[in-house]
């Protein structure tokens, strides 16, 4: 009976001829929006072109000296500490935790998780990030989110400064489109509290998802911006085709997006393998889970990731740690369950959004999610700077604790891969 009902939800191959129907209908006026927006910046060839001129280093480094020359001391440093060994070693990390037991212990590394922090907003924070590493014998994460204005960031050269930096330290970026929702594109909503309409995937109605697709493609052709979070069902499709027509970007599933149950990310990842290329890659690298899922559908997810040939391309992204306002009910510590499922699915990343649950309301600010919104000049002006700054390296120290705990449990983690060898 089982059998019989299975074969029920076969899809025939006619199904098929029906999408590439409409996908090849020159008449067809959404995918001839799409292609137009394309080709504003050439063809998929071209445009790798001008992502792969755009990030390499010297023309990154071209961009901020001539918007915040004060970035390129910074980043000299940072290649010079890097040249120079100064940063902690994995061997050495794992001794430090573990004393001389490190030596004789097998470490997990087939499933290592990936340490990862959001939001990096300000490019000066990096600095302080690696020199707290430094001195302390500590991590710098392997992955970063940004929540900032691009074009506030554009602007003053944090942009090209943090994705120089990134690249320096061995470190991936992800980097959040103004296209999100709080740009007014739902008129019936007002600014960060169109964050609430992300459930629904409404932040990005009517024309606002070809926006988001030509404002990607600015920053890829431009800055080599290659990874961005993706909020909606329509910018994913778009993310999809795009790859599809032979252009290099990736993307991630925000936890905006209110993935919490398995069928769910099985319709994502059926959709990813339907624009999937011929080598088997996908655009999708990362699928930021809703705060609510568990164990259980992290594990059922990833036998049909597995199935698909997804295990390597689509990282799981779980929030360990939350801002403290804006967001969840706290205290939220998701530590332990990662550590109970780290060593039975691979290739997850530890997102630490903020700071220990023991920590934050010690803190005159803690963080709160709405910070991410607010323009710079007023984050100044209100004095604010410094309690930010506290934030995120608090984010980073929760981080490191995590760190720690797989460590202690014989499990693996990826930090700054050019730092930390």
């Amino acid at each position: 009976m089982s059998n019989d009902l299975r074969k029920l939800l076969t899809i025939p191959g006619n199904r098929l001829d029906a999408i590439n129907e409409v996908l090849f209908n020159a008449d067809m006026k959404v995918i001839n929006a799409f292609l137009d927006v394309v080709a504003k910046y050439g063809t998929p060839e071209e445009i790798n072109r001008k992502h792969r001129e755009s990030r390499k280093l010297e023309n990154l480094l071209k961009q901020v000296e001539a918007k915040a020359p004060g970035h390129v001391k910074d980043l000299k440093w940072l290649m010079e500490q890097r040249e120079g060994g100064r940063f902690i070693s994995v061997a050495e990390y794992r001794q430090k935790v573990l004393g001389e037991a490190a030596k004789g212990m097998k470490f997990k590394d087939e499933s290592a998780v990936t340490l990862e922090v959001s939001a990096l907003q300000y490019f000066p924070w990096v600095r302080e990030m690696a020199e707290c590493a430094i001195q302390d014998g500590t991590l710098v994460p392997g992955r970063f989110i940004a929540v900032r204005k691009m074009k506030e960031s554009e602007a003053d050269g944090d942009l090209p400064a943090i994705v120089a930096a990134l690249d320096i330290m061995g470190a991936s970026f992800v980097e959040t489109l103004d296209t999100k929702g709080t740009d007014g594109s739902n008129p019936h909503l007002g600014g960060p509290e169109t964050i609430t309409g992300y459930f629904g995937g409404i932040g990005q109605p009517n024309e606002h998802a070809l926006m988001w697709l030509d404002e990607f493609l600015y920053y890829y052709t431009n800055y080599g911006v290659q990874h961005v979070l993706n909020f909606n069902a329509g910018t994913i499709l778009l993310g999809f085709l795009l790859y599809r027509l032979g252009v290099d970007i990736q993307f991630k599933i925000s936890v905006f997006f209110g993935s919490d149950n398995p069928y769910h990310a099985l319709w994502i990842m059926m959709a990813a393998k339907l624009f999937s290329r011929d080598d088997g890659t996908s655009p999708l690298i990362g699928f930021n889970w809703s705060n609510s899922i568990n164990n259980e559908t992290m594990e059922l997810s990833a036998q049909f990731r597995k199935q698909l040939g997804f295990e390597d391309v689509v990282r799981f992204e779980h929030h360990i740690t939350e801002t403290w306002k804006s967001i969840v009910k706290q205290p939220y510590d998701r530590r332990a369950e990662l550590v109970e499922i780290a060593g039975r699915v691979a290739n997850i990343s530890a997102k630490h959004e903020g700071g220990d649950p023991e920590v934050e309301p010690t803190l005159a600010h803690p963080s709160d999610l709405l910070d991410y919104f607010r323009e710079k000049k007023e984050v100044i002006d209100s004095g604010d700077w410094d309690a930010l700054k506290k934030n995120f390296m608090e984010k980073v120290a929760a981080c490191n604790h995590t760190a720690c705990d797989l460590t202690r449990n014989g499990l693996s983690f990826i930090a700054a891969q050019n730092l930390h060898r």
